[in-house]
């Protein structure tokens, strides 16, 4: 077996609109193309062998062992390794359900799609499952400690690519609540919401924490004085920066015992506690320099560790962190039960896991000696040995909930606390012997101020009740009057997506919003290209949405990036699906139109429920797509008089139609009209009806994410088919005796649409310049020239420069074929060169003629046409018939038929 490409989907995807995260692996079975898995002898055996758990795997039986019940039958290899790489994945501890494994049409070659939790740990499950069954077709089995390596390399994977506990919390309850979020791939920022509405944290920093806080609460010295002065107590003490300076420190905060940390650590690095004699306070000197330059000399205060957990100004938890220690069974060593407890798969190394596991230090021997134990020390039951002084759960202590215990004064110092240090999240260090008293009646004191406090000692405790403290930090970034997403338009289609992308973009202008939309020649901000370029996959969409000052989002979205990544949003407000036709067929395992149009279908799918799919009702494809979605339908139609969409109207839907020369707007019994077409720059005079089409379906979008009738009006009415708004989309030109159009038409159905424009053109020769990209299938470039011959009077047959791995001049002799068929005495010539084709249609041109160039480069195209010095750039006149002024905002259709 051969894998021939593995792909990472991140979002709606053809695969499944729910299920986000798949892997995409496309296997080639090579000589196990015909052998089903009953054909392969031992292969059942040694697969059970090596993943007994697989009898946990329901499949098409629907029952426990439904799988292996196939494989003991006979099912292709693609399919197991489908099951395997599940397996794989939940053994190392990651719960994923979905796969779907097709054979192409090339046969044993089939596309095997899988759920993953983690991109890195779902490509390796991917490699190695083909490499399991592989080696048991090939030896009867597959090696244990082969085994073992693939899973530890998967949860070293997992591992790596963790949030942490308390980033994870977070971004947990934003999916809960249907919030967005994405990593923005930098110092671990985290993006919540879209647009302008976005939030970001950082661990548990918010767009919130204010810097002087956070500044204040790093300057552990600086904090206690701020505090002192304001009356809460806090632990006598002062800094040092030389070791001289300690003997006058100690007899100043009242001598022994005392703690000494350094000025700016964290996390309990540096910290030594309960300092009773000369020789510690040294060793312990040295420690927290160094962590710090500056080093704090406080007195040591009696009891027990708490951490107060505030979050907009209110107490959310309160944890008892308890130092990392083992209890007693009356035989194990203190060696053996650190080992022993080391084992919690709960525990791990750094922040990642529940628990840390105990490292033993210096400190650590210290305290055992000042206990009167050692490591061999064998502790009689239930007897407790401590291992830390500090309480830090990264140095292995536990946490235990103590929430419902604090009593409400200590609960009002901790909130004032956090207002005085000026932060929105704050985790407060208090010892007290019982936190359930005043500080005042158990001389309890405030240690100290934690900007960006650790979560999971609160919503993981060793003891006591989780704390779902990611909540309060989602209320007080998203209350509950606020939204979290800018509104999202996506748009697909084969033919006039950016065309329709551009205009949708341009009537929301009309908002005075700042819209921010992908195309395929650019990505846009405002008035103002970001990035040049073909844009309209998914990392494009997501430079949008994460950008903060973006209002609304329209995103052309086309089907590579479907197939290559998924969306780049979980859902939109509005899904246009233009039409679907015959194109890149044969690419990416989309061979037929029905596979494309599930394709495009993915758009309407993932738009909210209380969002709207834009349907074309004259494509019987996309019109059925209403099946598939469970957001609300819009339809828009060229012709007024289709069952469907009056059927829809009359149910109180909303669709758009041209009707009477209008392109009007109807819900219920109400008619919009909004403009008369011919007054649509973008229709050219009304006779481009593939840009009436266009026109309908943006003026729908807009319309049901609530833009006015004036608003739209105003948009149509200042948007031209011109190479500044629509570059390579019926850009017109006059050259003075003729006149030449470009247009990227590339394929049947947009030969099909601009034919309906150029045979209006009844003055001089209709000269085309044709071509199509090299990917295409050989009978697409037959279609083009037969779709050729019947649109122009004189054809000069081009080739693009990149041939896609095409031979040079095929592309063109199917073309020329294809012009034969239908019309053999059609004037044509090859001239594979597009600059000098362009150059020679030119040339050519009568009085009265139209040149239209189907370019590969529009830049191209753009420049020879300007150098032959340009009139000016031209769209039909338009046709003066102002709207009634009591149809502009809308009156019933009853009274409308009427007039």
């Amino acid at each position: 077996m051969r894998i021939l490409k593995i792909q990472t989907l991140r979002g709606p995807n053809y695969w499944s609109i729910r299920r986000h995260k798949l892997i995409v692996m496309r296997l080639d079975l090579e000589n196990l193309a015909d052998t089903p898995s009953n054909e392969i002898p031992g292969f059942y055996e040694g697969l059970v062998e090596a993943l007994p758990s697989l009898e946990g795997h329901y499949c098409s039986p629907g029952c426990r062992g439904g799988f292996l019940m196939r494989v003991r039958e006979g099912t292709m290899m693609g399919h197991i390794a489908e099951h395997v790489a599940l397996e794989l994945q939940e053994l190392a501890g990651m719960r994923a359900g979905f796969g779907r494994t097709r054979e192409t049409s090339t046969p044993g070659i089939y596309q095997v799609v899988f759920e993953y939790l983690n991109e890195e740990a779902g490509r390796y499950a991917a490699r190695a499952a083909v490499r399991l069954c592989q080696s048991i077709v090939d030896r009867g089995r597959y090696p244990q400690a082969e085994l073992e390596q693939d899973l530890q390399d998967i949860k070293d994977y997992w591992r790596d690519a963790s949030l942490g506990p308390s980033t994870e919390s977070i971004v947990n309850e934003a999916k809960k609540r249907g919030i967005p979020w994405m990593p923005l791939g930098s110092r671990y920022l985290i993006q919540l919401g879209y647009g302008v509405q976005q939030k970001r944290i950082q661990a548990t920093m918010t767009a919130n924490t204010g810097i002087l806080g956070v500044e204040l609460a790093c300057d552990k010295e600086a904090t206690k004085r701020v505090l002192e002065s304001s009356g809460v107590p806090v632990p006598k003490g002062t800094v040092i920066n030389f070791f001289d300076d300690l003997e006058d420190a100690v007899d100043y905060v009242g001598g022994f015992p005392i703690v000494l940390k350094p000025l700016d650590g964290n996390h309990g690095r540096g910290i030594t506690i309960d300092i009773r004699s000369w020789e510690e306070a040294e060793a312990a000197y040295d420690a927290a320099r160094a962590v710090s330059r500056s080093v704090i000399v406080e007195k040591f205060y009696l009891g027990r560790d708490h951490r107060v957990l505030v979050v907009d100004g209110k107490v959310v938890a309160v944890a008892e962190r308890v130092p990392a220690h083992v209890v007693g069974d009356g035989r194990s060593t203190i060696a053996d039960l650190v080992e022993e407890t080391n084992k919690d798969p709960n525990r791990g190394d750094g922040h990642d896991n529940v628990l840390t596991r105990i490292i033993l230090d210096r400190n650590s021997y210290a305290l055992m000696e000042r206990q009167g134990f050692t490591l061999d020390t064998i502790l009689d039951k239930n007897e407790i040995c401590y291992l830390r002084a500090t309480a830090n759960l990264s140095t292995g202590g536990i946490a235990v909930d103590r929430t419902d215990e604090i009593h409400p004064q200590n609960a009002w110092l901790a909130e004032r606390i956090v207002k005085i240090i000026g932060l929105d999240i704050a985790g407060i260090d208090i010892v007290t012997t019982d936190i359930s008293r005043p500080l005042r009646e158990t001389d309890g004191v405030l240690v100290e101020v934690n900007a960006a406090p650790g979560f999971r000692m609160h919503v993981a405790p060793s003891q006591g009740i989780p704390r779902n403290v990611a909540a309060a930090v989602i209320d007080m970034l998203f209350p509950a009057d606020k939204t979290t997403r800018v509104p999202v338009l996506s748009v697909t289609g084969t033919n006039g997506k950016t065309t329709t992308t551009r205009l949708l973009a341009h009537i929301f202008k009309q908002t005075r919003k700042v819209i921010g939309y992908t195309t395929t020649d650019g990505t846009y901000i405002g008035e103002y290209l970001v990035e040049a370029g073909d844009n309209t996959g998914p990392q494009s969409a997501q430079l949008i949405l994460q950008d903060p000052t973006v209002e609304v989002a329209v995103l052309e979205t086309a089907r590579g990036g479907i197939l290559r990544s998924g969306l780049a949003f979980e859902a939109s407000n509005v899904g246009v699906v233009l039409n679907v036709a015959a194109d890149h067929l044969g690419l990416g395992d989309i061979d037929t139109i029905d596979q494309l149009s599930h394709l495009k279908s993915v758009v309407a799918e993932a738009v909210y429920p209380d969002g709207y799919a834009v349907l074309n009702a004259d494509d019987k494809r996309v019109a059925a797509m209403a099946e598939r979605t469970k957001a609300n339908i819009a339809y828009f139609t060229m012709n007024p008089d289709s069952e469907l969409v009056r059927g829809h109207i009359e149910k109180g839907g909303v669709a758009a139609i041209y009707e009477n020369g209008f392109l009007s707007i109807l819900k219920g019994d109400w008619t919009h009209r909004i403009e008369k077409v011919d007054n649509i720059p973008l229709t050219m005079g009304g006779r481009a009806p593939f840009m009436i089409a266009n026109a309908l379906a943006a003026s729908l979008a807009a319309f049901v994410q609530n833009v006015s009738i004036e608003e739209i009006r105003a948009g149509l009415n200042t948007f031209r088919a011109s190479v500044n708004q629509t570059p390579g989309r019926m850009n017109l030109f006059n050259l003075g005796k003729h006149h030449a159009l470009i247009d990227y038409a590339h394929n049947p159905a947009s030969y099909e649409a601009l034919g309906g424009f150029v045979r209006n053109w009844t003055s001089g020769q209709r000269i085309g310049v044709v071509g199509g990209p090299g990917d295409r299938r050989d009978e697409d470039f037959v279609m083009l020239g037969k779709l050729a011959s019947e649109i122009f009077d004189c054809i000069i047959i081009k080739e693009d420069d990149d041939t896609r791995g095409r031979k040079r001049g095929s592309a063109a002799e199917l073309i020329t074929q294809g012009i034969r068929e239908v019309n053999p005495d059609c004037v044509h010539e090859t001239v594979l060169d597009e600059t000098e084709a362009i150059n020679k249609a030119l040339d050519l041109a009568t009085d009265d003629s139209l040149v239209v160039i189907l370019p590969e480069s529009v830049s191209r195209a753009i420049k020879l046409i300007k150098a032959r010095g340009v009139i000016e750039e031209e769209v039909p006149e338009k046709i003066d018939s102002p709207t009634p002024k009591d149809k502009e905002v809308g009156v019933p259709s009853s009274v409308l038929n009427s007039l």
